[in-house]
C-alpha cells in the first residue's frame, strides 16, 4: 500500500488594488551588474512586480528603450516609482510622465525629506498622495511607521501602504518592530508591505511572520555575490515566513515548558534500579 502523499500547503495571493499576484516579493531593478543578470534574478525571484525610476531610465537614453522591453518580455507588473523627488511638484510631475511612459496607473509613490537617511517627507507625500489618487492613479506610497500618517495617507486614497523597515540600502532589517507590529495591528485589513532596509532574507522572513503583505527589496539582490541565489533565498524566506504567519506561531513565554509532562510518568531510584 503507497504511502500518502504529504499535504503541501496553498500559497495564498498577494491582491493589491484588486489585483492578484502569486508572490509577496516585490522586486528592484537598478545596481544590477548587467542586464542578463537581473533578468534571471526576476524569474529567480517569482516576483510578478518590479520597480523602475524612471529618471534612472530617462538617463538611460536609448539604452532605456532595451532595458523596457527587457522588463517587458519578463510578463511582470511595472511600478515606476518617484525616486529623487522631494517637493510634490516633482513627484507629481513625475508620476505623471512615468504613465505616459510606461503606460500605467500603478505608481511608487516618493517624497523624499533628507538625502543621507532618504527618509520620506510625510506632509508631501500625503498632499502628492491625495493629488495622485484623485488623478486616478493606484498609489503605493513610501511612508515610515507612523500610525497618523497611515492615516492621512488612507484618508488621501491609498489602499496600500509601504512602510520603511530601515533607511534605503541600509541592510538593517526592521529597525522599529514594535511600531511595525502596532501598525500590522491597528490596521488589519489594510494591505502593507515592507519597503526598504531588508538586508537578509531572515529580515524578510520577520517581516512575514509579523503579518505583513509583501517585502519589496533591491540592494540585497543587486549587490549580492550571486543576485540570482540570493533572489531565490529571499523568495523562500518570504513563502516560509508566510506560511508560518498563516498556520499560528506559538506565544512567547517568560518559564521554560516541558514538551513531555512530568505528571504521571515513572521515577526510577539509580541506586537500585527499576
Amino acid at each position: 500500500m503507497n504511502a500518502p502523499e504529504p499535504a503541501i500547503a496553498t500559497r495564498s495571493a498577494l491582491t493589491l488594488y484588486g489585483e492578484a499576484f502569486p508572490s509577496r516579493m516585490l522586486i528592484g531593478t537598478a545596481q544590477y551588474p548587467s542586464p542578463h543578470i537581473l533578468a534571471e534574478a526576476v524569474r529567480a525571484s517569482g516576483a510578478g512586480i518590479v520597480t523602475v525610476s524612471l529618471r534612472r531610465e530617462q538617463a538611460r537614453g536609448r539604452t532605456g528603450e532595451r532595458f523596457l522591453e527587457l522588463i517587458e518580455a519578463l510578463g511582470v507588473r511595472v511600478l515606476p516609482n518617484t525616486a529623487g523627488c522631494h517637493t510634490v511638484k516633482e513627484a507629481v510631475t513625475t508620476a505623471q510622465m512615468a504613465r505616459e511612459v510606461f503606460g500605467t496607473d500603478w505608481l511608487k509613490l516618493e517624497v523624499i525629506a533628507n538625502d543621507d537617511t532618504l527618509q520620506p517627507e510625510v506632509f508631501g507625500l500625503v498632499e502628492a498622495a491625495k493629488i495622485l489618487s484623485a488623478d486616478g492613479f493606484k498609489v503605493l506610497p513610501y511612508t515610515t511607521e507612523d500610525l497618523s500618517v497611515a492615516d492621512k495617507l488612507l484618508a488621501a486614497g491609498c489602499k496600500v501602504l509601504m512602510p520603511w523597515g530601515a533607511p534605503i540600502g541600509t541592510g538593517r532589517g526592521l529597525a522599529n518592530p514594535y511600531a511595525l507590529k502596532s501598525l500590522r495591528a491597528y490596521y488589519p485589513g489594510v494591505p502593507l508591505i515592507i519597503d526598504a532596509g531588508i538586508g537578509a532574507p531572515s529580515h524578510a522572513a520577520q517581516a512575514m511572520e509579523m503579518g505583513f503583505d509583501g517585502v519589496l527589496l533591491n540592494t540585497a539582490v543587486a549587490k549580492a555575490e550571486d543576485p540570482v541565489r540570493m533572489a531565490q533565498a529571499f523568495a523562500q524566506a518570504i513563502e516560509a515566513g508566510r506560511t508560518a504567519y498563516e498556520a499560528g506561531l506559538m506565544g512567547m513565554r517568560d518559564m521554560a515548558q516541558p514538551s513531555t509532562p512530568v505528571a504521571g510518568t515513572p521515577f526510577f531510584d539509580l541506586k537500585r534500579g527499576p
